[in-house]
């Protein structure tokens, strides 16, 4: 390979649409681009996914002679990108709460056949982060809970099943991204932990998962001051991604960079200037996921550091290589067979049920004289993904037991909080959902205020659980985990009268 072909295949880049641009096409031609990014606006169903996919290793193959990796960010829960006929596991809090880390391998595995079936070959997953932190804006339920032990042993059997079932994996956010009231999408969180505290709590889970033979690595878009002391986050920090993580960590698969449109880099230090100190920092593949002005911008600037020498010639050579013998032990023909299947719906909504736990009390048996009310599913951070197929907690189980119910917004205020707790006028006990109320907080508001009416209340959190102990102490509480079919299916059961299973968060 030359230079150009070498720098295109360190390079990742994603387009808007649900079919390939002529725009990015031509990008692709133009810089040997060698991996594509998807998210859930480029997906339709997956038929359409799979053609998407083939167009893109047809795009790719022509441009570089060489298979692309296309990645996806499929954690499961919150970070869903499949569409609604493919099968989304719960996410990693919830398959904590299960308390079965053989439900972190059948979940993998059971996402491996997903993607697999449409020829996706990379998944962005699973989350190893430490949620330390319980106002975390852009982890929490993502992560595997808060106790670094638990943490590290159900990312070990995630990476586990996506081995088993053929499918690159990656581990995120290094060095750590649970301490940080900040979200990397839209601002510049600092840690000020030194060493010693991050081989405590957050290089724990990352030590696992590179004893369980993890593939590939993402960095975090934060300033670790007390490691790093030159100004520039972990993507950019020669200090984490080659001291820290190559030497000190022993890691020698693909170091993947977090996407360098986000406003942690764009805005302080400039995308095109961080992906090539991400790269002079030892990141093999760096993802600038949209955006088609930066992404030539990012791959001119790449290309002129390499011809320069500005980027080593021998890690260029070095990533390169890394890259291709991950493609020939990793990219498989796509598998149609393995995707949608009945049994992995079911193995799904199992995990989804034994996922809710009483936190405290005992839930509310539903009836036509139950108010529900609740906010609707939205997008929390731009990681996220709301379901457009799923219909509110609200109105769900307004329908499924024939009661009356409201949908509220996700901050409300006086006004509103007045007329929904109208609305509950007459009820014989009134069923609530939150969703991250911890950090909105009209909701709680709301909840206190239903719970005024002197009537029987349960409480049902559907992102983070941190929101129950803010809840009326005369109130039942429940944790779901999720905003999904699967997790409203789950609580209407327990609603009628079913146990819960699922172990306590140990921030409860």
């Amino acid at each position: 390979m030359d230079i150009r072909e070498k720098i295109g295949q360190r390079l990742v880049f994603g387009f808007p649409g649900t079919t390939i641009p002529a725009e990015f096409a031509a990008l692709v031609r133009e810089y040997k681009i060698g991996n594509v990014i998807l998210f859930r606006y480029n997906i339709e169903s997956l038929p359409q996914l799979a053609r998407l996919c083939a167009d893109i290793q047809k795009l790719v193959r022509g441009a570089t002679g060489r298979d692309a990796f296309i990645t996806i960010d499929q954690e499961g829960g919150m970070v869903t990108r499949l569409p609604w006929d493919a099968v989304n596991v719960p996410g990693s809090m919830a398959l904590a709460a299960t308390g079965k880390p053989e439900n972190a391998v059948l979940a993998a595995e059971i996402t491996a056949r997903q993607l697999r079936g449409v020829g996706v070959n990379f998944n962005l997953a699973p989350d190893l982060d430490v949620n330390s932190n319980p106002m975390n804006p852009v982890i929490g339920v993502r992560s595997f809970g808060d106790d670094p032990q638990s943490v590290a042993l159900f990312g070990a059997k995630a990476v586990e099943g996506y081995k088993n079932g053929g499918m690159l994996c990656c581990g995120k956010h290094f060095p750590g991204h649970g301490d940080t009231a900040v979200d990397s999408h839209i601002g510049l969180p600092c840690i000020e932990k030194t060493m010693d505290e991050l081989e405590a709590c957050e290089l724990i889970s990352f030590r696992a998962a590179i004893k369980a033979g993890i593939p590939a690595i993402m960095s975090s878009h934060i300033l670790f001051p007390n490691i790093e002391p030159n100004g520039v986050p972990a993507t950019m920090s020669r200090t984490i991604m080659h001291d820290l993580l190559r030497e000190t960590l022993g890691f020698d698969g693909l170091i993947l960079s977090d996407c360098m449109v986000m406003d942690a880099i764009r805005r302080h230090y400039g995308t095109a200037h961080g992906v090539v100190e991400a790269m002079r920092a030892g990141v093999d593949m760096v993802f600038v996921s949209s955006n088609a002005d930066l992404q030539r911008e990012s791959a001119a600037a790449a290309l002129a550091a390499a011809e320069s020498g500005s980027i080593d010639a021998r890690e260029l050579d070095g990533s390169a290589e890394r890259i291709l013998r991950a493609k020939e032990r990793w990219i498989h023909p796509a598998e149609p067979e393995s995707a949608g299947r009945a049994e992995d719906f079911a193995a799904a909504a199992r995990m989804a049920r034994e996922a809710v736990t009483a936190v405290r009390g005992k839930a509310c048996r539903a009836s036509e004289k139950t108010f529900f009310c609740g906010c609707a599913d939205y997008r929390m951070t731009q990681a996220s993904n709301a379901d457009p197929e799923a219909k509110a907690f609200p109105e769900y189980m307004g329908v499924r037991f024939g009661a009356k119910f409201a949908v509220c917004s996700k901050d409300p205020g006086g006004k509103e909080i007045a007329e929904l707790v109208k609305c509950a006028d007459g009820a014989e006990n009134i069923i609530f959902s939150s969703c991250n109320a911890h950090l909105f907080r009209g909701q709680l508001a709301l909840a206190a205020a239903l719970a005024e009416k002197g009537v029987p209340m349960t409480v049902a959190a559907l992102r983070n659980p941190y929101d129950l102990p803010l809840m009326p102490e005369n109130a039942a509480l429940l944790a779901a985990f999720d905003y999904s079919r699967d997790s409203l299916a789950a609580l209407a059961d327990v609603f009628s009268g079913g146990d819960c299973c699922g172990v306590m968060p140990a921030a409860l």
